[in-house]
């Protein structure tokens, strides 16, 4: 139960750390947060906790199926100025797309 709330700690203190960030330095925080640092954190955390390399390798994969999949809620960001959308309709059509990348997600895990 420690580890469980170590995690926490730890995540909860990295997010914290970006949001902060993006106030003073909006291209750094931005930066740190496309990294892939929580992935890290989870691979070896997941690895630490199970200790088995196959379900890992899994992990990891999925992972990288899903980082190009979850990108597609950026999209309607894109193209809210040429769409002439606000921030809630853009928000919500992010979520929406990113439901689109997870069916995606899922189609494609089942190849690997």
């Amino acid at each position: 139960m420690t580890f469980f709330f170590i995690k926490i700690f730890l995540s909860s203190l990295i997010l914290s750390f970006a949001s902060w960030l993006s106030i003073k330095k909006p291209i750094l925080a931005g930066f740190i947060i496309a990294l892939p640092l929580v992935s890290i954190i989870s691979i070896a955390f997941s690895h630490y906790e199970h200790k088995d390399f196959d379900k890992t390798i899994l992990f990891v994969k999925s992972i990288m199926i899903g980082i190009p999949a979850s990108l597609l809620f950026f999209l309607p960001f894109f193209l809210s100025k040429y769409l002439g959308i606000n921030f809630l309709t853009t928000y919500v059509l992010g979520f929406v797309f990113l439901f689109v990348g997870f069916l995606i997600h899922k189609y494609l895990a089942n190849f690997f």
